[in-house]
């Protein structure tokens, strides 16, 4: 069955397609926030932030497996394709 993951390691693991936040920006925007703690800035004082990045990651071989044609347009926007 076709579905949209949040995490690209399911789309190399043979998952259709993923779209969700880049995990490692993630962790550097935790690391700006831990840093300006550690420097005496406090918790509530900090503004709460959203994520910055997205990825995109589309496995065309299940794509074919499933009989689907995934568009060369999004294929192109992709972050990632997994032939």
């Amino acid at each position: 069955m076709p579905a949209i993951y949040a995490f690209g390691v399911v789309v190399t693991e043979g998952g259709l397609i993923s779209y969700g936040i880049d995990v490692v920006d993630q962790f550097r925007q935790a690391a700006g926030y831990a840093d300006r703690i550690l420097k005496g800035t406090k918790p509530a004082e900090l503004p709460v932030q959203l994520p910055a990045k997205f990825v995109m990651s589309i496995n065309l071989k299940t794509a074919k497996g499933l009989g689907l044609d995934v568009p060369l347009l999004l294929q192109q926007r992709a972050d990632e394709v997994v032939d």
